[in-house]
Parts: structure tokens; C-alpha cells; sequence
């Protein structure tokens, strides 16, 4: 049974798939996809950042909880669960990740070694130290194949913007992901409002929309060597929601590789708030 386009061919259903869950509803829904699936499945939660209620939804002897930098901690549970595969889902706050964190010594030993340090470099060495262990670091698009963006108008009728303005948009959009400052911006009839860097989307949304926003755009997409085990992004009722508080009323993002949380909850709020989204 194939349970999902991005999963490797060698993929395993008979051993432990671990969630390393982070924030938001994006660990709940790839929990649930996974039991759809009837993959056994443990949890790796993180404090102040995993949903209490997920953590509730596992058995004790089926998750640990730790902080974001216990590394040895994590990849002792890996081992513990006797995981197959893991599957990072989630964002753990960017802050945590270059203030105040208090690693322990594998952690340690891993930032020792980075001559840059950012999301993708840290995520990246810690990848490396779980496949170590024999352990695959799954694509996190894996088992929510139904919750990515696809291609064409997704809340019917005509996309409001024009063709021209709508290639502007994802010109730019890529060049930025492509200079490695964010995956996102705004931008109205050719000229650009805002683009995505360290304060993330929604923040980059509410400055967009202290300017006019009648015909203005709001395009995500991925950089050009995405690394999908990680950082994949997200638009899910919470981006939406800015965005109508914004009044900015459509959205562009790359299909197959941007991930619409509960999908089918934000198409019809899209719809009923008149915001148009476009998989490109």
C-alpha cells in the first residue's frame, strides 16, 4: 500500500514512525495522517512549544518530552522507541533557537561545528546525527499529501490578479527564498510592500497591510534547494485570518510544496471572506 508520494521506496510501516513535534496544528494533523495509515507511532514533544493536547493523545510509554536543546535527550528516545523513520512537523519559536537556548553536550558539540548558524544549519547537523543512528529523516510532507497546495484557482472563479503582476510576485518570492532571507512577500500592481525574513509570515502580512492593498498579492513559496525534511512551508486558518484582518484578499503558493493545514476548512473560509488562493 502506497501511504504517500514522499515517503522513500524503502520506507518501513512495521517500525516506529517518531513525531518531533513542534508548534501549531501542523503536528496534530500529521499525527492523525499517520494512525489513518496504521503506522505505529510514537511522540518527541518539546516544552512550551508541542500542543498539550497531543501530548495528551500518547501514551506514556509512547512519548518524552524534552527542551529544544536536548539533542542527546532526542536521539536517546529514538533509539528507546526503536524508530524507523522520524518526521519533524512544526516550528519551534526562532528565538529559542539563538537566545537563551541551553544545550546539552551533543548539542553543544553540533553548534561547535557550524560555521553558520540558522534554522536550516542547525536543523540540518541534527539530521545528520539521527540518520547515525540508522533512523531516516522522512520528508515532512509525508502522510498529508491531500493538505498541499494545488495547482490552479483552489477557491473557484477567477483569480483576481493579473497575469502580469502575478509572475512579479513569484519572481520575486523565489529570488528572495533563493537569497536565503525568507519565503514570502507582498506585493501590489508591480510594486513590492513588504518581504518575509526573521519575523515571519504573519508579521510580514500586518506591516503589508499598513499600506493600500487593493490588488496586492501575497505569494509563498520554497527555496530553490528546499531541504522538505524541515522548514517546509505552512499556510494554514491563522495566516488566513491575518490576512483578512490585513486586507489583503489573495494569495499565491506553490503547489506540491506548500502545506494548507486542514485544507479543506481554510478553502471555504477563503471563500466566505472573498480571498482568492492560487496554486502556482
Amino acid at each position: 500500500m502506497a501511504f504517500s508520494a514522499f515517503l522513500p521506496q524503502y520506507f518501513s510501516a512495521d517500525r516506529p514512525v517518531a513525531l518531533i513535534a513542534g508548534r501549531g496544528d501542523y503536528p496534530a494533523v500529521t499525527a492523525a495522517a499517520i494512525r489513518r495509515a496504521g503506522v505505529p507511532l510514537r511522540l518527541i514533544a518539546m516544552d512550551d512549544e508541542t500542543s498539550p493536547a497531543l501530548v495528551a493523545g500518547f501514551p506514556a510509554t509512547e512519548r518524552v518530552t524534552l527542551n529544544v536543546g536536548q539533542v542527546g535527550k532526542m536521539l536517546d528516545a529514538l533509539r528507546d522507541f526503536g524508530a524507523g523513520s522520524a518526521l519533524m512537523a512544526g516550528q519551534v519559536k526562532p528565538k529559542k533557537l539563538f537566545h537563551g537556548l541551553t544545550p546539552d553536550l551533543k548539542a553543544a558539540q553540533i553548534l561547535l561545528t557550524l560555521k553558520r548558524r540558522n534554522a536550516e544549519t542547525i536543523f540540518g547537523a541534527i539530521a545528520v546525527e539521527i540518520e547515525k543512528l540508522g533512523v531516516t529523516l522522512l520528508d515532512a510532507r509525508a502522510f498529508i499529501d491531500d493538505q498541499l497546495a494545488s495547482a490552479g484557482p483552489m477557491t473557484g472563479g477567477t483569480f483576481p490578479i493579473e497575469a502580469e503582476y502575478l509572475q512579479h510576485g513569484i519572481h520575486l518570492a523565489r529570488e528572495i527564498a533563493r537569497l536565503d532571507i525568507g519565503q514570502g512577500c507582498v506585493v501590489r500592481k508591480g510594486t513590492v510592500l513588504a518581504v518575509e525574513a526573521f519575523e515571519g509570515t504573519d508579521d510580514m502580512l500586518r506591516r503589508a497591510g499598513t499600506f493600500k492593498t487593493d490588488g496586492a498579492l501575497f505569494v509563498k513559496t520554497v527555496k530553490p534547494a528546499q531541504d522538505f525534511r524541515f522548514d517546509v512551508p505552512v499556510f494554514g486558518l491563522r495566516t488566513l485570518q491575518t490576512m483578512h484582518e490585513a486586507g489583503l484578499a489573495a494569495a499565491a503558493l506553490e503547489a506540491g510544496k506548500v502545506i494548507i493545514l486542514d485544507k479543506p476548512a481554510v478553502l471555504q473560509q477563503a471563500h466566505s471572506w472573498g480571498i482568492a488562493l492560487l496554486g502556482f
